[in-house]
Parts: C-alpha cells; structure tokens; sequence
C-alpha cells in the first residue's frame, strides 16, 4: 500500500512538473521554471530512491538546495504580481 503512495505522489511530481512548463509556454509565466525545476527535481530523487540507487549526498543536498531556492524565487514572483 505504501509502495504504491510513492508511486502515486511520483505521479503527481511529473504532472506538476509539467503544469510548470505549461505555465512558462502557454501562459508566458516565467515562475512556471521554478515551479518546474523544483518538482523534476523531486521526481528525479523519488525515482533514484525506488530504484535503490546510491547518490552522493553533497549532490543531493545541492539538489535539494536549488529545489528549494527555486520554489522560493517562483513563490516570491507570484507574490509580486499586481
């Protein structure tokens, strides 16, 4: 059952992801970048983690640290908007 979460919430991850690049190309929003960096991020690392791959922790912290920056730079966009 909790497998399958997993699989579900990696699910999600990709369409967000996607959503993201709709937002930059179809609607012309550059947030959607952030929005799209951070959760292919989080699908890359979900995925690595299925599939019982080791990955350098300096990698992923710095994964993990671009994610998370930019999130907040998409964040702090929308919030500017008029």
């Amino acid at each position: 059952m909790l497998e399958s979460i997993q699989y579900l919430s990696i699910i999600i991850e990709v369409i967000v992801a996607i959503l993201g690049l709709m937002l930059v190309f179809n609607k012309k929003k550059n947030y959607g970048w952030g929005i799209f960096v951070t959760f292919a991020i989080y699908v890359f690392y979900d995925f690595i983690k299925i599939q019982g791959v080791t990955i350098n922790s300096d990698l992923l912290y710095s994964l993990f640290f671009i994610a998370t920056l930019s999130i907040l730079l998409s964040v702090l966009s929308i919030y500017k908007k008029k």
